[in-house]
């Protein structure tokens, strides 16, 4: 394969647009990286492409540039209500991100309007905007952009309006074919951000995960906009986010895919820039390091354990015994590291019955260990749960504490009510038995009434006293040992009965 080399943007074999090279040197941009110099060209004469390359290299420009110019190239002018281009991602904030980069070129092109369609927004609002200003470029998430080609109803036919479509970009395509997102983690980050409130003074700690809906777009941008902070963030914010200045990134636990585990490091270290990695791994885990650099080409060298650390275990523990908030956290994060270990796709390196769950407690201060299948069965002598009852443990947030409260006192009462009713079905239980019996008597009557018996009278006497029994019971005023010894003399005195005719 050619080797493709940086170049000034003059020396594409195409032309570019006045605006386009004026937004470039705007930005900081006087060269071309090898991706841009090698796809911008095939993808300007309609190609369809394929990039692969590095983090940090310049993939978005890639696509943005090329984009613009063949829209700009259309011999029919785009409409209001007409789409020429889509861009696909498949998180919120890579797309914030490629809507920014793209805001910086058609600010030169007034005559094209673009619209960010994605979740964590009203999708009524977004129909409102497109309504009004068009959207001749969309970025979009997968799930918002299928939700509006079904808001027909709403006022909106987006089917019709991509008739007019040039251009259709898969940004991070691969992510986007098997939507490998993790299950991955999200209690970690909680517990991590929680933990890393308490632990670290003056700083901003910040926390996004897949699960967050509103809040994820707001957090993003107020954490790009930081001077200096720490973000607590699953795999969502792994590819294609480009922060600037980060210079550290902390991985806790070994990504599920190899794959995962360059991405994340490239969020650091971007375009030239300096920065560091690291991921913890146990002594038994050493050989992932080689894995990475046999499977990633990723050549790693060992950090040496910094000596004099203070131990802060104790200090998260008093934390979660004063706070539920913290002990939940610490319990929910714990089931989901175990749960997120079992499904790695190194089981043969990282492998749950080698996992030291007790020494993995005490590392999230957990007071007790949960309830949860992985355990189970499991004996964990050297792991000291607290002699409170955590139940007792209360929300520092008062009214999280008051609706925990009223929770409680619900749960008390069906609790109550259940062991009625179970008192009542074991009864009825009982009744059913008992109905079972006065089968078999009538059945013995009927008998006894074809062979000629003369004890009618004497039975139903019987089965009316029985009955006479049973109300009773059943209204308290006998208790069950009463009615269980009257009942065992009645059968008795039938069985005599029936003893006696047998003989005669």
């Amino acid at each position: 394969m050619e080797t493709v080399t940086e170049g000034r943007w003059e020396s594409l074999p195409v032309t570019l647009s006045p605006g386009v090279l004026q937004t470039l040197r705007e930005l900081g941009f006087p060269h071309m990286t090898p991706v841009q110099s090698a796809t911008i060209p095939l993808f300007m004469n309609n190609k369809d492409i394929a990039a692969e390359a590095v983090t940090g290299s310049g993939k978005t420009l890639a696509f943005v540039i090329p984009m613009l110019e063949i829209l700009l190239r259309r011999e029919e002018k785009l409409k209001k209500m007409q789409v020429g281009a889509i861009v696909i991602t498949p998180t919120r904030e890579l797309a914030v991100q490629i809507d920014e980069v793209l805001s910086h070129f058609t600010k030169h092109f007034p005559q094209f309007s673009q619209i960010l369609l994605i979740g964590g927004k009203n999708p009524i609002e977004d129909i409102e905007k497109f309504k009004e200003h068009g959207g001749n470029i969309i970025v979009a998430t997968p799930g918002r952009l299928e939700d509006m080609f079904r808001r027909k109803a709403d006022g909106l036919d987006l089917a019709s309006c991509v008739k007019s479509l040039d251009v259709l970009v898969l940004d991070e395509a691969d992510r986007l074919l098997d939507m490998g997102f993790e299950a991955s983690t999200c209690a970690c980050v909680e517990y991590y951000g929680k933990a890393l409130e308490s632990l670290v003074k003056n700083v901003k700690i910040m926390c996004i995960h897949g699960k967050m809906k509103h809040k994820r777009n707001k957090i993003f941008t107020e954490f790009r906009k930081l001077q200096s902070g720490i973000l607590a963030c699953t795999d969502v914010m792994a590819r294609g986010i480009d922060i600037p200045e980060v210079n550290w990134v902390l991985q806790y636990d070994p990504p599920s895919s190899a794959s995962s585990f360059v991405h994340r490091c490239g969020r650091t270290a971007r375009i030239g820039h300096l920065g560091s990695a690291l991921v913890f791994l146990l002594p038994m885990e050493e050989s992932y390091v080689n894995f990475l650099s046999i499977n990633q080409k990723c050549p790693m060298q060992e950090m040496k354990p910094l000596k004099n650390v203070v131990d802060v275990l104790p200090k998260l523990k008093s934390t979660a015994l004063a706070d539920r908030d913290m002990f939940e956290k610490g319990m929910k994060a714990f089931v989901s590291c175990v749960q997120a270990y079992a499904k790695h796709e190194c089981s043969l390196i990282f492998r749950i019955k080698d996992l030291d769950f007790a020494s993995l407690a005490r590392g999230f201060a957990l007071l007790r260990m949960p309830k949860m299948p992985e355990l189970k069965g499991k004996c964990f002598s050297d792991f000291v749960p607290v002699t409170i009852d955590t139940d007792s443990i209360p929300f520092k947030d008062k009214n999280r504490e008051k609706q925990r409260q009223k929770h409680l006192e619900q749960q008390r009462k069906e609790r109550q009510e259940n062991e009625g009713k179970r008192k009542f079905i074991r009864n009825k239980a009982w009744s059913k038995q008992k109905a079972k019996k006065e089968k078999k008597k009538q059945v013995t009557k009927k008998r006894r009434r074809e062979e000629g018996s003369d004890i009618e009278d004497e039975e139903m006497e019987e089965l009316l006293n029985d009955t006479r029994l049973l109300k009773r019971l059943k209204k308290g005023k006998i208790s069950e040992e009463e009615f269980e010894k009257r009942l065992m003399s009645s059968e008795k005195n039938i069985e005599a009965v029936a003893d006696s005719e047998s003989e005669d």
